[in-house]
């Protein structure tokens, strides 16, 4: 569901997380950014103004108990202990167990994963394009959470949608080789070797076999809804939005 914050319109996940829970999902819009970025652009790696991702990250702090522990993302499979970073780390996810330490990953397509346990004692986000989740690190995401997995709930946020999707062979037989039921994700287009692919898919396979089978979310298309979310895909030059999970 969404909910209009004043000049903020965020997104909350929809699932039967704890109540000291907490988690909102940001749009592209509410912030000062310009075009192609316009307009609540969190991401200072995408050539935006520096000015401009300092103020729509001051107006998102205003939702926060704390500032993001933001994450040089590059695809991998690192997970970062939140309570504990300084600085910004080289990673895709992060879990904490501290009330108020926000765990948050950055997205224009990719899969936003965020994650809990039963107990409401650990949380956990993680940010899973194709070649992060071919590289498993949702898998390592729920081993970082250090709690049995059947405990652990996800939720799957905006992401590019299985009609939006187009990979190559490539793609298709990175999954295939190490999951052959992950064919299912895949459809095949006229054009040889091309394929559209359902990351949502993907990933419930890889939370799955993970031992969490309580998953929910995964039904946006952040290329088919220009007025909400960011696309690399769609428009190349563009902003990044968050999702973001905290123990109150």
């Amino acid at each position: 569901m969404s909910i209009d914050q004043p000049l903020l319109p965020v997104i909350v996940p929809d699932w039967p997380a704890p109540r000291q829970v907490r988690a909102l999902v940001t749009t592209r819009r509410g912030g000062v950014s310009v075009a192609p970025y316009d307009s609540l652009n969190l991401g200072l790696h995408v050539g935006d103004c520096a000015q401009s991702v300092a103020e729509n990250r001051r107006r998102l702090r205003g939702l926060l108990p704390a500032e993001p522990v933001w994450l040089d993302q590059v695809h991998g499979r690192t997970v970062v202990d939140a309570d504990h970073a300084l600085g910004v780390h080289q990673a895709d996810a992060a879990v904490a167990r501290r009330s108020g330490v926000v765990c948050a990953v950055m997205t224009a397509d990719c899969l936003p994963v965020l994650f809990c346990d039963d107990a409401g004692s650990v949380v956990g986000a993680a940010h899973a394009g194709w070649r992060g989740l071919a590289a498993g690190v949702l898998e390592a995401t729920v081993a970082g959470m250090a709690v049995p997995s059947s405990c652990v709930l996800a939720w799957l946020g905006p992401a590019i949608g299985p009609a939006a999707f187009e990979v190559g062979d490539d793609v298709r037989d990175t999954f295939i080789a190490d999951d052959p039921g992950a064919a299912e994700a895949f459809v095949g287009l006229a054009q040889p070797g091309k394929w559209l692919a359902d990351i949502y898919a993907l990933a419930r396979r890889r939370l799955l076999r993970a031992g969490v089978v309580r998953v929910y979310g995964g039904g946006a298309c952040t290329v088919g809804e220009p007025d909400r979310y960011y696309s690399f895909r769609r428009d190349q030059r563009t902003g990044r939005f968050a999702s973001m999970v905290w123990l109150d």
